[in-house]
Formats: structure tokens, sequence, C-alpha cells
């Protein structure tokens, strides 16, 4: 068992990965400095409290309510009925896995010692997250500020035992889940509901788990794209180092060294054709240390935006105690991450495009030199023709999903609220565009699998081998047509757990 400490800082988009898929393998645990701060905080809260001031979200309204006093009698039930008002999340709801990296999002932002609540508030969502109870919370109805209020209010209704919970992969009662598993709900306090709510860790968790995958995805189109061109037969010559020293943009020459790891420096199919007269090769070959680079350099750009956000305080008001200040700010403002996941979509968007543009070199005998379509009786198959029609739709898809969500915005709240991110919708579309580019990038390799095989007797060489040997293992050539969509499911899930990117390794780490 792992155990991981929640601190308030140090989280990594690798540590979210951990705890969201790590259910049983994984414990989280709340530090002791980070407790010790939290009751600091608190403490300090509880003393201004007792001297009868108004402190916003304490003894005050939310929002536009924010004027209405609220007696100390009712102080516990307007926590209550702030997390009963505000689940009203709609849409299908996040997976248990993603739900799991937004409760530890959450608690390390809260562990941060600044939101003025008790360290039994931490202790409870890491209880639940430790035994394994997830709670339902809809993807649909957030805004990015103040923070993901509705779906983190729905986290919250889980904790206080009246929200919907994960079981064997059903939607059930929170309340008969916490008492097979003798645990209790938490009994709000001053400041607490408020707190729980209040922050980007919905749009952050879902936005790193993205990237996670986005990172992996961009390993592979450079293996794709290294299968692509050893497959028709193209030029090592533009991955030169001396290319990429002329233009130091770090992506670009980090691509380069991979793709000659990946091919090696001959083959015997390169060898084949060293005397042809072709001198370049089309855009999607040769750009794909400028294109596959820049992509990589904002995936890394966005992925170190999302940990600093995912390790910063963004409850509303603040609390300094060391300083003697409860001060309210915008810091559950989400457009430092809807920025960078609309960015990090775009990116993704144009590698994926430039896959589907090897694809359609593959099919194509003008460009390849193979038979049409990579069918060997070509008519009475039809070979991959589809398969790049496919990939075609899906990079229309994402074109139109990767217009930003963070340039909209929608006065709420009564105009108080008067400027939002929209970032929680930027990180589903991020995550929709990763789903339509994993399969992009299986197509190729299919094709260009397919089209090594109509290169035999001559052989690839280095990682291209490995990863053609890996695709054969469950995937066949088609000599014959039948139902591709299998083949591109299974070489999806060939990706999804890392045998190709093994394969893809087998010459050397690839860089990021």
């Amino acid at each position: 068992m792992h155990v991981i400490a929640v601190t308030g800082s140090g989280l990594t988009m690798e540590l979210a990965w951990e705890v969201a898929y790590g259910e049983g393998r994984v414990r989280v645990e709340l530090d002791a400095a980070a407790r010790s701060r939290m009751a600091e905080s608190r403490a300090y809260i509880d003393g201004r409290m007792m001297s009868g001031e108004a402190i916003y979200g304490v003894n005050t309204g939310f929002g536009a309510f924010s004027s209405v006093r609220i007696s100390p009698s009712e102080i516990i039930q307007l926590q209550k009925n702030l997390i009963r008002s505000h689940s009203v999340g709609v849409g299908e709801p996040f997976t248990p896995a993603q739900t799991r990296a937004i409760m530890y999002l959450r608690a390390n932002a809260l562990a941060t010692g600044k939101s003025g609540i008790r360290p039994l508030v931490v202790d409870k969502i890491l209880e639940f997250l430790n035994a394994g109870i997830a709670p339902v919370i809809p993807q649909q109805g957030s805004v990015g500020a103040s923070g993901d209020l509705a779906p983190l209010s729905h986290l919250a209704l889980a904790l206080i035992g009246e929200g919907d919970v994960w079981k064997d992969g059903q939607q059930v009662p929170v309340a008969g889940v916490l008492k097979e598993k003798n645990i209790e709900p938490l009994e709000l306090q001053a400041k607490e509901g408020l707190s729980l709510i209040n922050g980007c860790q919905v749009m952050t968790a879902v936005g790193l788990l993205n990237g996670y995958e986005a990172r992996r995805l961009a390993w592979m189109a450079d293996l794709a794209g290294a299968m692509t061109l050893e497959s028709i037969r193209g030029t090592r010559s533009a991955f030169d180092p001396l290319i990429a020293a002329t233009r130091p943009h770090p992506g670009e020459a980090k691509t380069a060294r991979n793709l000659m790891k990946i091919l090696g420096e001959s083959s015997p199919i390169s060898e084949s054709h060293v005397d042809c007269n072709r001198v370049q090769d089309a855009y999607s070959l040769r750009c794909m240390p400028a294109v596959h680079g820049a992509t990589k350099d904002a995936l890394r750009h966005g992925i170190q935006v999302l940990e600093i956000e995912a390790n910063s305080s963004t409850d509303n008001p603040l609390v300094f105690a060391e300083n003697g200040k409860i001060l309210s700010c915008g810091n559950f403002h989400g457009e430092p991450v809807a920025f960078q996941l609309d960015f990090m979509a775009i990116a993704l968007s144009a590698m994926a495009s430039m896959s589907e543009c090897r694809v359609e070199k593959l099919i194509n005998p003008a460009m390849s030199g193979l038979p049409a379509f990579l069918a060997p009786q070509g008519g009475l198959n039809s070979g991959h023709m589809i398969v790049q029609v496919a990939a075609a739709a899906l990079v229309s898809e994402n074109k139109i999903l990767s217009h930003p969500a963070s340039v909209d915005s929608i006065p709420t709240s009564a105009d108080k609220e008067d400027h939002v991110s929209m970032g929680t919708i930027a990180s589903r579309k991020f995550g929709q565009i990763v789903r339509n580019a994993e399969n992009i990038v299986a197509m190729e390799i299919l094709s260009a699998s397919q089209a090594l095989d109509l290169l035999k007797p001559l052989q690839p060489s280095g990682a291209v081998k490995a990863a053609y040997d890996v695709v054969r293992k469950e995937v066949p050539f088609a000599d014959v047509d039948r139902v591709f969509a299998r083949d591109i499911e299974a070489i999806k899930y060939m990706i999804r757990d890392e045998r190709l990117l093994r394969a893809a390794t087998s010459s050397g780490s690839l860089e990021w």
C-alpha cells in the first residue's frame, strides 16, 4: 500500500493519476504540518466569530446575499442549505476515477490552511477516498467561478450523508453505504460548506487526468508517425539534430530525437530506397518535429499551470491567521486553468490532424507507392478506405471542440458574479478531444502496420519493428476486408495499457 501525504503542496499530475486509478493500492493521509496549519486557521476564525463581526460565508449569506446577516443559531443550517441548494449539477456523471482525483485535489487545497476549517473536514474526504466511496458528481452545471460550485456541492452533499455514491458501477444513496462501512457523515460547522465548494478542483483534476493521457498520446503520435514514415519509405534526414539547433523550441529537438530513437539509423526498408529520387517528404512527415514538438510544449506548459493550481488556495474568503487577516478575494476564478485547457485542446487537435494526414498518405498509391487503400485485392476489397474517412470525421469534430470555452462569459448571481471562466466546459471538451485523438492515432498505427506488411520481405527496424510485433499479436494482416472497428479498439487498448509505449521505448526512453 502506497501512502500519499496531503500537504497542500507537491501534488503532481502523476500523483493525481495514481490516486484516481489506485483504489485499493493507495492510501491518502493528511500531513501533520498541514493539520497544524488548519487547526491554527480554524482557531483564528473561531476567535473572530466570538467578536460578533460580520464575516462573509461564516455568518452572512452567499453571493448576492452577502449583506444578509445570519444569527449564531442558524450558522450550521446555513452551511447545509448552501450545499443542498447548490447541488444542481446535471448530465452524465464523472467517472469514479475522475471523482477520486477531484476529492484528492479538494483535500490538498484545503490542506494549505487558508480556509479556516477544521482538519476533520479533510479527514472526512480522505476517509471516503480510502474507503472507496466516490460521490456521484454530474459533469454539467459549472461556469468556472466561483469555482466549480455545482459539481463540488455534489461531493459535499455525499460527505454530509445526503447524496449518491458509486457502488459496483451503480448509483446508490450514500446513507446505506456509510452505514455498511460504519462511517459517520460530516456535520458541517461555520464556513465549512462554503470552503468545500469554492475552488477549481473539478476542472483541474479532470484536466490533469486528460493531460496524462495527452502526454502519452504525444509519444504515440511520434511512434505512429515513425511507422508511417518507414512504411512509405520516407527519409530520416529531416530529423537531423543540426536542424533543430537552428530553431530551439524544446519540443522540436525532443521530437526529432524521439523519432530517430524509434526509427533507428537505418533499416532494410530505408536501405532499399537510399538512391531514390525523392528529395522531400510531405509536411505531415517532414514537419513532425515542428508540429508534434509544439504540441508537447503546449501540453507541458499547460500541465505546469494545472499543477500550480492543484497546490493553491482557492477559497473565499482566505484566512491569514499569522497576519491577522481574513480577506475576500477571487482565487476561485478558473481563468488560469481555462486558458491552458483550451490551449491544450487546440494543440492536441492539431497533432491528431497531422496523424490523419499521414493515414491519407498511406492509402493513396500516388503518395505511398502501395496498393490503393492498402487492399491487396482492391475493388473486391475496400481496405482502409473508411479508416481514413472515420479519422477525418474525428478531426473535423475536434476542430469544433477546439473553439475556446474561456472566451465566453455569462453574468450570474444577480450580476454579482459577472465574469466567469467556463473552465470546466474546457476540461470536458479537452477530454473528448483526447478520446478522439486516441482513436485517430490508433487508426494510423493500424494502417501503418498494414503498409509494413505490404513491403515484405523488407523489414523495419528498431522500435518500429517492436511496435509492429505488439500490434500483430492481436491484430493480424488484413488480406481481405473485415470489421476494422475491432482492430482500432484493440490498438486503442494497447495505447491505454502502455504496451505500445513500452515498445516505443525499446530503443531508449522518449523525451517530453
